[in-house]
């Protein structure tokens, strides 16, 4: 179906794209919290999964749970005519100048990689966490179960390799199982190094950290509201990109928060049961998390969690004390929660590698005029592309629209200072990339 728009007197032609995707229902509904609470009961069953526990034992430790996650992945593959590259990624981590660190320890990741069929260098990763702690980071004897805190986000990861493996997607989608992180982001660190030697394009990352409660410390209990943290601009911009901004605009606009806000819409649209809180913060206030190594390098790395938080469950030995149970154990997990997390992470996922590469060198113009002009640079697998425009105290994109397969356009009758703008390219099925905030102005 074809539609002309007039435009003062020009006439621009483009194809009718679907709102929606029939394929993203499908799996959402094939997400299942039964797996998922089988997966957590299994690493839970491990006793520790502390980065200093036995490598050795086929029970206990963490050298038994990242075999076993490493058998899943491969299982996965194997009913998927081996559709995944399975492997672990390692780096030694010396005790000397590291408080947290009681040993030289090898930090090992679980990764498998379902290639893209048409940009496989383009990376969409889902991390969770392997390692767990009990009130002594360094104590690698006593149990550390670790139900929440995260063997909710790493059983969501194995749990969307499984479904979104019986897809095909343009773009590769990573799912990865990250150790060391209780003593310093460590496995973050490796497998960010590892993704920049082997220069990936990483699109965006997914780290998902305690997915599995719904009551928190205070009192509310919701399976609806989650929350996705995300920094407002890469720490590698430049003094230039600073200086921009102070007259353009832009504070909260960089490639990180562009992610938060695609997984928000992307929920909103499939899943607007769900209450997506975003969070104008790089992490919870003074703590960290995984996606941080890889927002050092400058990718977009989010972290989504549960909203209400239980500390009495996190990092704490299993015990009693006035009436109050304390330690992460199996029994505070609500696995219909995770499974709705890990939908939210799968539809994101197979959004973006079902999407064309967004569009670059993406300017903008109208000082002192009654219109905002903006051009960009096309990408190859776009039928089109779509400008977004929010108020400058919004946090979403509010209004959009979808202009077609050119390179420029301008808004008439809508006045550049009053609002932030950005651009997406749109695909044939109408998954649309991240929204590209202009880098440059013209007059």
């Amino acid at each position: 179906m074809k539609i002309c728009l007039s435009v003062i007197g020009l006439f621009i032609t483009f194809t009718t794209i679907s709102q929606t995707d029939s394929r993203i229902y499908n799996i959402i509904n094939e997400v299942s919290s039964e797996r998922i609470e089988a997966d957590i009961t299994i690493l839970a069953g491990f006793g520790t999964r502390n980065t200093f526990s036995d490598t050795l034992s086929s029970t206990r430790g963490i050298g038994a749970a990242r075999r076993w996650i490493k058998s899943e992945f491969d299982k996965i593959s194997t009913n998927c005519n081996n559709c995944l590259d399975v492997f672990y990624q390692k780096d030694l981590v010396l005790a000397e100048g590291n408080r947290r660190i009681p040993m030289d320890t090898w930090i090992v990741n679980v990764a498998a990689i379902q290639k893209g069929t048409k940009y496989p260098n383009r990376y969409i990763i889902m991390s969770g966490d392997i390692d767990s702690r009990n009130s002594d980071g360094n104590d690698f004897t006593k149990d550390a179960p670790g139900a929440n805190d995260n063997a909710s986000g790493m059983a969501g990861a194995i749990e969307a390799a499984r479904v979104l493996s019986k897809y095909s997607f343009e773009s590769s989608i990573v799912y990865l199982g990250l150790s060391g992180e209780e003593q310093g982001l460590f496995g973050g660190q490796g497998f960010a190094a590892f993704a920049q030697e082997q220069k990936w394009d990483i699109i965006g990352v997914l780290n998902n950290d305690m997915i599995g409660n719904i009551k928190g410390v205070d009192g509310v209990i919701s399976n609806v509201d989650f929350r996705i943290f995300s920094e407002p601009v890469p720490p590698t911009e430049t003094e230039k990109e600073r200086n921009s901004r102070r007259f353009y605009g832009g504070e909260v606009d960089g490639n990180s928060r562009q992610l938060a806000r695609y997984v928000y819409t992307t929920t909103k649209t499939y899943m607007p049961e769900m209450n997506p809180m975003l969070i104008y913060r790089l992490d919870r206030f003074g703590r960290g998390g995984h996606h941080r190594p890889f927002n050092d390098l400058g990718y977009a790395g989010i972290r989504i969690m549960e909203a209400h938080e239980n500390y009495t469950q996190q990092h704490q030995d299993i015990r009693t004390e006035n009436g109050i149970d304390y330690g992460d154990k199996l029994e505070f997990v609500n696995f219909d929660y995770a499974r709705k997390l890990t939908a939210v992470n799968a539809i994101t996922m197979a959004s973006l590698a079902w999407s064309p590469p967004a569009p670059t060198n993406v300017a903008i113009g109208g000082i002192v005029e009654p219109s905002v002009k903006l051009k960009w640079e096309k990408k190859d697998g776009a039928v089109g592309y779509k400008i977004y425009w929010r108020d400058t105290t919004s946090p979403t994109w509010d209004y959009s629209r979808f202009v077609g397969d050119v390179s420029e356009f301008t808004l008439n009758g809508i006045v550049i200072d009053n609002f932030f703008f950005g651009i997406a390219s749109v695909g044939k099925d109408g998954h649309e990339s991240t929204v590209v905030f202009p880098e440059a102005v013209f007059r």
